[in-house]
């Protein structure tokens, strides 16, 4: 589990597909506190360190996960969200992430907000009926609060902190992220349609 805080943005160092797409990311300031095995969120996506050093860890991506993330645009060179599994000790500064993509959204806007900015995405409506205004987003691993949710998009406002510390800020139109929408809206609306089945 993870909170959608993100721990580093680390740096693609190698890439290489072998029937699974291996990353080897450099990490310095949390690759020390992983070891082989440990989950770690890169880009939203729940991954398995394989290979650990001090400075950088090695994980891989089934096909799957290839086709349904932005896995598979990450490039050598490219910076990535990072964040370590959650602790249950730890407090909880986003919501509840568990770092299984659900889909993929597109920036079809950006506008700056003095040293804000906010960002319109489209996104299916398999997405979005999981979405409400002021409620919580996973957007590339980042927990974002939705502003606003309409029949095709939905927009999100980022303040300068995030803006500099994750890889949002460089969001432009056109630009894909992955979306994680709120694990506890998707249980509600498995127990409702229960109950309504049951009333049927």
């Amino acid at each position: 589990m993870f909170t959608g805080i993100i721990d580093e943005q680390g740096r693609v160092r190698r890439r290489k597909d072998k029937g699974v797409l291996e990353l080897e990311i450099d990490a310095p300031l949390l690759a020390k506190d992983l070891k082989v095995g440990d989950s770690i969120a890169v880009n939203g996506v729940c991954l398995t360190a394989t290979q650990t050093s001090r400075r950088r860890f090695t994980t891989e991506a089934m096909g799957e996960t290839v086709a349904l993330t932005t896995i598979g645009d990450i490039r050598k060179g490219s910076l990535v969200n990072l964040e370590l599994a959650a602790k249950l000790s730890d407090r909880l500064g986003g919501h509840i992430v568990q770092g299984h993509v659900d889909g993929v959204a597109e920036v079809i806007r950006v506008e700056n907000d003095d040293q804000a900015r906010r960002i319109w995405f489209s996104a299916p409506t398999s997405l979005l009926r999981y979405m409400v205004a002021k409620g919580s987003v996973t957007l590339d691993g980042v927990s974002l609060t939705l502003v606003e949710v309409g029949r095709t998009a939905f927009q999100v406002a980022l303040i300068p902190h995030t803006l500099s510390v994750t890889g949002l800020g460089s969001l432009e139109t056109g630009s894909k992220v992955n979306v994680e929408v709120d694990v506890l809206a998707k249980y509600v609306e498995r127990l409702v349609s229960a109950h309504v089945r049951e009333r049927e």
